[in-house]
């Protein structure tokens, strides 16, 4: 299965975006660790379906009219990640959640580190919201985009959730 990327300028800086013909595979960072997200051979594309959907809705997502993605997914992780990364969707937006929280909700309670690992591996940042994900204690903790970028989507998230 080919994959296609083209690039969506946001606030938070250029972004990659990668589809499968089932779905956004991931979205990248501007400064991107290159073995966070394995993908293997991708291609550029002027247009692809998927990718074009979630342009549209990471605009909409932006101007703070977008709460919740509808772009069809397509993943690539274990069964654990997975896991992790649906319970994500299922954050509220403008809400946070800890990485405890996230290890009850998918039935593996004293998986809190490796709920952090796989939280850190997302390959769908924003539609799948990593960022709403914060240690017990309150605290901002790693974000795979950086700390500066978790901040100004929890801050953009609470602006526009009234």
């Amino acid at each position: 299965m080919s994959l296609h990327y083209r690039h969506h300028d946001s606030p938070i800086g250029r972004l990659t975006l990668v589809a499968s013909d089932a779905g956004l595979v991931a979205i990248l960072w501007p400064e991107e660790r290159p073995d966070r997200v394995r993908l293997g051979e991708v291609a550029a594309a002027a247009s692809h379906p998927h990718l074009d959907r979630a342009a549209a809705e990471l605009s909409a997502y932006f101007a703070g009219q977008l709460r919740a993605f509808t772009v069809p997914l397509d993943p690539r992780g274990t069964a654990f990640q997975r896991a992790v990364w649906q319970a994500l969707a299922t954050i509220p937006y403008g809400e946070t959640r800890s990485y405890a929280a996230i290890a009850r909700q998918i039935g593996r309670p004293a998986a809190t580190r490796a709920v952090g690992a796989a939280n850190g591996r997302n390959p769908l940042s924003i539609v799948a919201p990593c960022h709403r994900v914060i240690g017990s204690n309150g605290a901002l903790t790693g974000f795979a985009g950086g700390l500066s970028i978790k901040t100004f989507l929890l801050d953009h998230e609470r602006r526009h959730a009234g």
